[in-house]
């Protein structure tokens, strides 16, 4: 068996005065974890014990008992009957936090040894304890009580005594069956949202080399993505070579040109005044806009693509290797909107990963190279080109591509897309065998038979996922995803062309 967790965000609504409330709770949990993490550089040989023993011996150190009316380093000192699992909250942040202080303090010794041994000089700056805190309050059971969906009753510290506070919770519900774990206060400008770690347990998939090797009808989701109008292109096939179904997801050319719009509006405001002022962000509205809507594409492909995935039962999610993409030269609105671009491919296949886990799908990437240049059919080099033109030469970002070796004709992105999943077979496969073929009447039928109507590729609506589109009836096994929700869908994207069969 395997294990998943998400967090589940919820909105509290509650009275006016409860958010300073909430707000000096807060501020006693990070005073209480600054505390622990001093008494813990004071007892270096506490993060040797396990997190079990280390809560044990600090609140030795700290904790008045009967048996321990003496501490070594008084709690009572930053505040009187704080409960015990908020002090055990507080501990186990300022744990995690001396961990990693220690562990990045250890590297960096290790690399000035290293530098000293060979003779160099080490100007690399050593790592420093938290200067301040801002951890969310962690509540533990004995917190919080009399949990539903719409209602929760949850203990703070008010400024003057401990209170019990029923708040109002709206937003996504925890999903049935799902273990929870203890939930956390988190403040967001001026709004406080409860957030809780959900685990769901699934059956753990077999690795991707055991079903591409051991089942030839394992399916794979080869996922191209893209900067220009399909900002992703999804390929259902099996190992063996049968394509199953094909997805595109438009809206690259509407999030391009929303975001350049921005990007211009921002250079020409740097232009007016010439200055930027140290430490201060410039045109923060701005810069928030262009972020928020990058991330929120980000999910919704990510979605589309998993859901794609699960509604034809695909087992492996495969990727292409793009660590090392950097912006063409050019204007700084045209720069900055290739990079950022970049950046949200990144984060798709970022939110891919753990969205398809969750499903008990499995993600891999494989090698980029020429995988837009070479025939998912015979492997021989295409041409590329816009509609309208001749079927020769390669020009990059066009929509339609050729192969003159085997006759192959269709979308550009939809042949890189076969070629990523081929790619994943052929890392797999033994005794130095070929890629599978792609069987020419699976991927295409001929025009004797008339139209054939596309594969479903409707969806069940779920929490914050979309509908996806529905092919059209002149494209077999190809569902045309419609826009982002920001624009209207686009409609003049070229159609993949048929192979005739003569």
């Amino acid at each position: 068996m395997a294990q998943a967790t998400t967090t589940i965000k919820q909105v509290l609504n509650h009275q006016a005065d409860h958010g300073s409330w909430f707000a000096a709770n807060q501020a006693l949990f990070n005073r209480v974890a600054a505390f622990y993490f001093e008494v813990i550089q004071a007892h270096e040989n506490v993060l040797d014990l396990s997190n079990k023993d280390a809560l044990t011996a600090l609140e030795k150190l700290t904790h008045t008992t009967q048996s321990n009316p003496h501490p070594v380093m008084p709690l009572c000192e930053i505040q009187e009957d704080i409960p015990a699992m908020f002090r055990r909250a507080a501990i186990n942040a300022a744990l995690g936090s001396a961990r990693s202080f220690s562990s990045h303090l250890a590297r960096w010794r290790k690399r000035k040894e290293k530098a000293e041994a060979k003779g160099k000089q080490f100007h690399e700056r050593p790592p420093v304890p938290p200067r301040s805190w801002n951890k969310s309050v962690t509540l533990y059971m004995g917190l919080w009580k009399e949990r539903s969906n719409s209602s929760l009753v949850i203990k703070v510290w008010t400024g003057t005594c401990w209170s019990w506070v029923k708040v109002r919770i709206t937003g996504r519900e925890l999903p049935p069956g799902a273990e929870m774990g203890s939930p956390s206060l988190v403040r967001r400008g001026n709004q406080w949202w409860l957030h809780t770690p959900v685990e769901k347990q699934f059956k753990s998939p077999g690795n991707i080399e055991e079903q591409v090797t051991t089942n030839a009808q394992t399916k794979m989701c080869a996922v191209d993505l893209n900067i220009h109008e399909n900002l992703a292109v999804c390929t259902i096939q099996t190992v063996e070579g049968t394509i199953l179904a094909t997805k595109f997801i438009h809206g690259g050319r509407e999030i391009s040109g929303f975001r350049k719009k921005l990007l211009g509006r921002i250079a020409r405001n740097r232009h007016k005044t010439g200055i930027i002022a140290e430490g201060e962000q410039d045109n923060a509205d701005l810069w928030n806009t262009i972020r928020n809507v990058d991330e929120q594409v980000a999910h919704l492909v990510s979605a589309r693509i998993v859901q794609c995935a699960k509604e034809h039962e695909a087992t492996v999610l495969v990727f292409e290797h793009l660590g090392t993409l950097k912006p063409a030269k050019g204007k700084y609105s045209h720069r900055g909107n290739s990079k950022r671009a970049y950046w949200m491919k990144g984060r798709i296949f970022k939110y891919c990963q753990y969205k398809a886990y969750n499903e008990g799908i499995l993600t891999s990437r494989v090698n980029p190279r020429n995988t837009s240049r070479e025939c998912a059919r015979c492997q021989s080099l295409v041409a590329r080109y816009d509609t309208g033109k001749p079927p020769e030469g390669y020009t990059y970002g066009a929509p339609l591509v050729s192969c003159h070796q085997c006759g192959m004709k269709g979308n550009a992105d939809r042949n890189a897309s076969l070629v990523i999943g081929q790619r994943l077979v052929m890392r797999y496969q033994k005794n130095g065998e070929g890629k599978p073929p792609t069987p020419l009447l699976v991927e295409r039928v001929s025009r004797d038979t008339g139209v054939v109507v596309s594969q479903d590729a409707g969806c069940k609506e779920g929490p914050s996922i979309p509908s996806a589109g529905h092919g059209d009836s002149n494209e077999h096994g190809t569902a045309q995803e419609t826009g982002t929700g920001m624009v209207a869908p686009v409609s003049d994207i070229p159609c993949q062309l048929r192979l005739l069969l003569e």
